[in-house]
């Protein structure tokens, strides 16, 4: 099939993939607040909506990236040149800062389904680093040259929810155990930042050495 990537290509951008979804962000925060305070379901609601989030954010990449390739190529390369250097940026703020998990049950009336929906897709959407990452992560894995460059980025993107979305209602499921846990046992958390961290980084090298090629 034409869209899909070769086989390296998938492992590498599954494996980014699960170290993105069980690194604590803005999406597990809300998620686990809604399943605290709202239940299961609005914590699920919560997940619904910050993956159609990432579906919008796939389709403007995919077809931004494409148009970008069309126009200028060097472009293309400065875009994944300077999204490596991004890539590089993140691994160092994982080391000096770490991943924290902050979660409160929240007071009051029970959000509607469609509200904690809303409340992830918007979170997500309008979020500039989500905005800055998929423009600068999804093009890591693919060529100028590649003729099929728009429906691979369509994959990825929607393959990223696939991976995503079962650790993110894992998370939901078992918010209340978890977030104390993880809260109590931060050396788990600085163990996932430091693994980002060196993933991460091996990516951004690999990829500034493929484009001095």
């Amino acid at each position: 099939m034409q869209f899909l990537p070769d086989l390296t290509t998938f492992i590498a951008f599954s494996i980014a993939t699960w170290l993105l979804a069980i690194t604590p962000g803005p999406d597990m925060t809300i998620s686990i607040s809604r399943a605290l305070s709202d239940g299961k379901v609005g914590g699920a609601m919560v997940v619904l909506g910050t993956s159609s989030g990432i579906v919008v954010h796939t389709l403007l990449v995919a077809f931004g990236v494409s148009a970008l390739i069309i126009a200028s190529p060097t472009a293309f390369l400065i875009l994944k040149t300077g999204g490596a250097g991004y890539l590089v940026w993140l691994a160092i703020q994982a080391i000096r800062y770490g991943s924290s998990l902050s979660v409160k049950r929240l007071d009051g009336p029970a959000n509607s389904g469609m509200k904690n929906f809303l409340s992830g897709f918007w979170v997500n959407l309008l979020n500039p680093k989500v905005i800055i990452f998929f423009m600068t992560f999804l093009p890591q894995f693919v060529s100028a040259s590649d003729p099929h460059v728009t429906g691979k980025l369509i994959f990825l993107g929607l393959w990223f929810i696939v991976i995503g979305m079962p650790v993110n209602l894992g998370i939901v499921l078992t918010a209340e155990k978890l977030s104390g846990w993880l809260q109590r046992n931060t050396k788990v958390l600085r163990g996932i930042d430091y693994t980002f961290a060196g993933v991460f980084s091996l990516f951004a090298v690999k990829i500034l050495m493929t484009q001095t090629k």
